[in-house]
Order: C-alpha cells, then structure tokens, then sequence
C-alpha cells in the first residue's frame, strides 16, 4: 500500500551546501556598510575640497579616511580623483546636499553598530554641511 522514499527529495535543503557559504557576523556587514558610506562621502568631500577648498575639509576627510581604514582592517579606502569640471554654486551646493544625506546615513549605520567615535564625526558633518547648505552662494 504505501512504500517509502529510498531517494533523498529534491525539496529538500542540502546541510553540506550551506557549509560552504562564506557567514559574515552582524558586526562584520555592519562594518562593511558603514566603511562603504564613509568612502563615499569621502569622495564628495574631496570633490569639495577641489571646488571649495578649507582646512576643515581636509580635516574631515583625514578622518574619514582614517575611520574607513579601521573598520576595512587597515587597507586603506578607495578614493576618486577630484574633478574641477564644474565650480558653480549650484554644484557645490548639491554636493553639499549629497554629503549631507550620505553623513546622515552613516549616521544611521554608526548608532546601530555603537561606534561613538564615528557617530560624533558624523553629527560635526551634518552640522557642517547644514550649515553650508544654508549660506547663500
């Protein structure tokens, strides 16, 4: 009447397959966002100190180069070559948005991951591009 499986199911998941995927921690994908976010906006703020050059710029982005290597083990982050195509007021000013909304998502990433360190550089990037955005070109 019933006779039974002799053959595995094909619905069935496989344990030695997923013995072989690499696992990442919850730290360690935190890590890798939070050093993607800060590599990027490191590269707009070295588009900023281009067009618009200052000591607090470059300060900021020493640091961020800085906090990116940590959290990629050393290696030091990836970094674009500036361009000085375009100088208007609307761009920087765009770039400044763009910086902006990138320093608030790391933001987002460092508080969920603990890192104050990060957490305070990025509320002094907010405030300084809030600031920036809202002075007149």
């Amino acid at each position: 009447m019933y006779e039974p499986i002799r053959t595995k199911s094909v619905h069935t998941v496989a344990e030695d397959a997923h013995a072989e995927l690499p696992r990442r921690t919850r730290e360690e994908e935190l890590d890798i966002r939070l050093a993607g976010h800060l590599t990027a906006l490191l590269t707009v703020t070295d588009e900023l100190r281009v067009l618009a050059p200052s000591t607090a710029l470059d300060t900021a982005a020493h640091e961020l180069a800085a906090h990116a290597a940590r959290l990629l083990s050393g290696r030091a982050p990836l970094r674009a070559e500036p361009t000085a195509a375009r100088s208007d007021a609307a761009h920087v000013a765009s770039l400044h948005a763009r910086a902006h909304t990138l320093a608030g998502t790391a933001l987002a990433v460092a508080s969920s991951r603990g890192d104050e360190a990060v957490t305070a550089l990025m509320t002094e990037r907010l405030a300084a591009h809030t600031a920036t955005e809202a002075v007149p070109a």
